[in-house]
């Protein structure tokens, strides 16, 4: 008994943590881990209040699965709270299934069509989902920009919320 009992126990931790992260820095990095992976990135104080976050890193030329990519990664007391990635909209395929590779696949994906006025609108949308942490890839098709926004906890709610 004891011994199924610590095989379970060491079978648990062998299992491999979901991290959502940015070329090697996940969520609950360190500022010290954004330098040394994106060199160039400049970091500096939130221009408003959160309490989300205190500070941003922002690089503009980054590669994220094969893809050039802008930057911004949101730090509370020297810890990453959540990154975001903005990259051509044309790349989403690739980026889509650079994520699915690496994060697994997602909790919930659809592809939306948005009745307009002039034209309709067709928005993709995926969500991963591990514990407090989800990562959210969102595109509108016919715009230039698509976003992944990462993220710990209630971060997407507090980071804009006036205080």
């Amino acid at each position: 008994m004891r011994r199924s009992s610590l095989a379970l126990l060491l079978s648990i931790f062998a299992l491999p943590a979901a991290a959502y992260d940015l070329n090697g820095v996940a969520l609950g990095g360190s500022e010290k881990d954004v330098k040394k992976a994106f060199p160039t990135a400049y970091c500096k104080p939130l221009e408003w209040k959160s309490d989300a976050s205190d500070r941003r890193c922002d690089d503009a030329k980054v590669s994220f699965g094969g893809v050039e990519s802008k930057v911004t990664i949101y730090l509370k007391k020297g810890i990453v709270q959540a990154f975001d990635v903005r990259f051509d909209t044309r790349d989403l395929d690739k980026v889509s299934a650079y994520l699915k590779k690496r994060y697994g696949a997602p909790t919930s994906e659809a592809n939306e069509v948005i009745a307009g006025k002039a034209a309709d609108k067709g928005v993709y949308k995926a969500l991963w989902e591990a514990g407090k942490d989800r990562a959210s890839l969102v595109s509108q098709l016919e715009k230039k920009r698509a976003q992944l926004t990462v993220s710990r906890g209630n971060w997407e709610e507090e980071i804009y919320r006036v205080r």
